[in-house]
């Protein structure tokens, strides 16, 4: 009798220890992707939970695929779920710029029903898993020129639930969320949007961006400041307005933030400066070189990496292989869903950014 109980409370601990090794690894990897059909087969995606495919659009109210082109990269990445099980494709509505008739379409309940409905329609011809609603922004400026207005907000919500009535419980519907406090104030009713979408996909990135003159983190783990913005204050934010840890997904970015004309104070770091473009994540090496006059540092406080060339006065801002694994231990720290990036396309195809997250979900 005594053997049978303690084989009993083995098989229950060897159970519970199955659990709960499964409970930590339980960290989705979420790539957008902007890529075509036959790109997708240098990358890893194994790792992957989630690829979003970048971008459908409004065509007459309705989500519409642009070209042939993008039809054949849908079609090759839901084949790609033979060979990997646990991965879903999403299709994602909008991006920056892309999304320019939102806020008229949306403005009424024909409108909204009508790309309900073409949801759907697109979604079972294709066979794909979700919906990411990429609208930057509700109630708040985005693209300069575009149109927003207040009602967007209660506009958001009606549209999600009409999305989720017309689509079933089984449908993946998560939606990209700035991470910087005006949209998180202004833009969503969280307590009505929260309990009707699997996630929520924070843009922790870009906090500082094109339109700024100062230098900064655009995609820091930690502010450093009380004013600063962070992927932390963000998630910190939002579990203070009830959303569930599991739904929130923080943002990792594969690509940098440039500035010229900034003075060799403090490294370049919180400097005036003029904007110019960044260099993908897979080009980093080859490019941030102290043959080409670049200074590696790392705020320890903010989790975050930053270059300065101090011949050509230049700063650059992004992730690299050090703050992501930082960000991917923060998910899992917090219970947090998973980590999400911009996007899959500027990694490097083997031993890059998306294994860098995938080595920490996996260690015990």
């Amino acid at each position: 009798m005594k053997q049978i109980n303690l084989l009993a409370l083995f098989l229950m601990c060897l159970c519970s220890s199955s659990i709960f090794a499964q409970k930590n690894k339980k960290m989705d990897i979420i790539a957008y992707y902007t890529g075509d059909s036959d790109l997708i087969d240098q990358y890893e995606v194994q790792q992957l939970n989630q690829i979003i495919f970048s971008f459908c659009h409004l065509k007459d109210g309705k989500l519409t695929v642009d070209s042939p082109k993008d039809s054949l990269t849908i079609k090759k990445l839901v084949s790609l779920k033979a060979k990997n099980p646990q991965l879903k494709i999403i299709v994602s509505l909008g991006g920056w710029g892309g999304c320019e008739p939102c806020s008229e379409a949306f403005s009424t309940a024909e409108g909204r029903l009508k790309f309900a409905k073409s949801v759907k329609t697109l979604s079972d011809s294709y066979k794909v898993d979700g919906l990411d609603l990429d609208w930057e922004y509700p109630a708040i400026e985005g693209l300069p020129g575009h149109l927003f207005q207040p009602a967007d907000k209660p506009n958001f919500t009606a549209l999600i639930k009409i999305l989720r009535s017309t689509l079933g419980s089984k449908y993946e519907l998560s939606f990209a969320a700035g991470g910087f406090q005006k949209y998180l104030d202004e833009s969503i009713d969280w307590k009505a949007v929260t309990p009707l979408v699997n996630r929520i996909n924070i843009m922790s990135y870009d906090l500082v961006n094109g339109y700024s003159k100062v230098t900064g983190h655009h995609t820091p783990l930690y502010s450093t400041n009380p004013k600063e913005e962070s992927t932390n204050r963000a998630v910190e934010y939002l579990l203070k307005q009830g959303v569930p840890a599991s739904k929130l997904v923080i943002g990792g970015a594969f690509y940098s933030r440039t500035w010229q004309n900034v003075e060799n104070i403090n490294n370049g770091l919180y400097q005036p400066g003029e904007h110019i473009q960044g260099v993908d994540f897979k080009n980093f090496a080859s490019t941030y070189t102290e043959a080409n006059g670049w200074k590696y540092f790392y705020d320890e406080k903010a989790q975050a990496p930053y270059w300065y060339n101090a011949g050509t006065k230049t700063f650059a801002t992004s992730d690299d292989l050090k703050s992501i694994k930082a960000k991917a231990a923060y998910v899992k720290s917090k219970n947090l869903g998973g980590i999400m990036f911009w996007e899959l396309t500027l990694d490097s195809p083997k031993n890059g950014m998306v294994n860098a997250i995938y080595e920490v979900k996996s260690a015990k």
